[in-house]
């Protein structure tokens, strides 16, 4: 069994198709004959013809995905939909993309949309041509294969997802951590800071205590785009505050190191099960790699380690060791990003890059500055460019 996809055009006369192609006598054979046998009112199938009295070849059915209500929609799926899958289909055929000694033993079942409000059949037919042939192509080669899934599914946005799906897929980033309990100092600093693709915004600990996990929500409304963390530092019931997060809109959540295993663990399993992220926050543990490495043996690996100097130890003049940043990563399997934080400033943020970060947090170096934009772009300018500024997505 083959199966593909396709979506071309835009408007109303967009046209998608889904299809599958496979032995008339195997499970696609199956699905086509039931098709035919157990009608669906609003969706009954139709045979795609080249012509009155001359169906294509490998036989094709058609079957509108979109309720059809009445004649008008009925001749826009009996007539530009049907014909054009009809020719791509025959052309497809041609082209050797379906094999012709091949077209007496298979079966084509194509999902056909057709929106209520499409008018140009001209459009109609073009667009479902293209699309069919499309799916047709993708399905006969096998694409996508899995490796170019897992490249893009990070990387790529669905056009009708209504939002933004932000994953860390392009360090460096810069974290801007909003510490200080006061929403409408910090709503400045939202407002203020730079829409980039290499910027986080972090809700920290003592802002979440004074305004719960619905602060996320106020952030997300001023930059919805943008990649927001909810530093809960969890330390008990780790299932319970990472769904808590993710039911929040934030992208990731914060658990503490000083935790136990098992809470860490099933904040891990919860933050997979949601979607988001699970970031370590090493604060006060002896040993980040060791912790790694307990949490490898599980296989529940964060996507984040954090390696954490306090504020309070920052007045100290304490200097922060990022010396085991690789060796984390390593243990990670090369799928760890590590953030560093503490006492990150503009003259020593190179120095953090440098050892491997792939996360600079930053707190009171911006959200106190007195050009808060100002300062967060020099830190972006350490990054990289716009990660979508020369991506072009084809239909490939």
């Amino acid at each position: 069994m083959y199966v593909g996809e396709a979506l071309i055009g835009e408007g109303p006369e967009v046209a998608h198709i889904d299809l599958m192609i496979g032995d008339k006598y195997g499970p696609v054979g199956v699905a086509f004959t039931n098709a035919l046998s157990q009608l669906s009112a609003g969706h009954t199938p139709v045979f795609a013809v080249i012509r009155p009295n001359l169906p294509v070849k490998p036989p094709t059915l058609i079957v509108p995905k979109v309720t059809v209500q009445n004649m008008k929609d009925a001749e826009k799926i009996f007539g530009p939909a049907q014909s054009a899958i009809a020719k791509a289909v025959a052309d497809s055929v041609e082209e050797g993309v379906i094999q012709p000694d091949r077209a007496e033993d298979l079966v084509i079942v194509a999902s056909v949309f057709v929106h209520p409000h499409a008018r140009d059949f001209n459009k109609i037919y073009r667009f479902n041509y293209g699309a069919a042939k499309l799916a047709i192509k993708r399905a006969m080669t096998g694409f996508p294969d899995v490796k170019k899934v897992l490249y893009e599914k990070d990387r790529s946005r669905h056009p009708s997802l209504g939002m933004k799906v932000t994953k860390l897929w392009d360090p460096p980033y810069l974290q801007v951590a909003l510490d200080i309990p006061d929403w409408r100092q910090m709503e400045q600093v939202v407002k203020t800071l730079p829409r980039n693709d290499h910027l986080i915004i972090e809700a920290g600990t003592p802002l979440i205590k004074r305004y719960g996990v619905d602060i996320v929500g106020k952030i997300k409304e001023i930059k919805p785009e943008t990649f927001v963390v909810a530093d809960l530092k969890t330390l008990d019931t780790g299932n319970l505050e990472a769904r808590m997060v993710a039911d929040s809109g934030a992208d990731a959540v914060v658990i503490s190191g000083l935790a136990p295993l098992r809470t860490i663990e099933k904040a891990i399993e919860e933050a997979r099960k949601t979607g988001i992220y699970s970031s370590i926050d090493m604060l006060n543990v002896r040993d980040p790699l060791e912790l790694v490495k307990e949490l490898s043996i599980g296989e529940l690996m964060p996507d984040v380690v954090e390696l954490h100097r306090a504020i309070d130890v920052e007045e100290l003049g304490e200097r922060h060791a990022w010396g085991n940043i690789e060796e984390i990563k390593r243990v990670g399997g090369g799928k760890i990003l590590v953030a560093v934080a503490g006492g990150i400033r503009e003259d020593n943020a190179p120095e953090a890059l440098k050892s491997g970060a792939d996360i600079l947090i930053v707190g009171r170096g911006i959200t106190n500055s007195r050009d808060v934009e100002g300062t967060a772009r020099r830190f972006l300018r350490l990054m990289k460019e716009e990660i979508d500024q020369y991506r072009v997505m084809t239909d490939f």
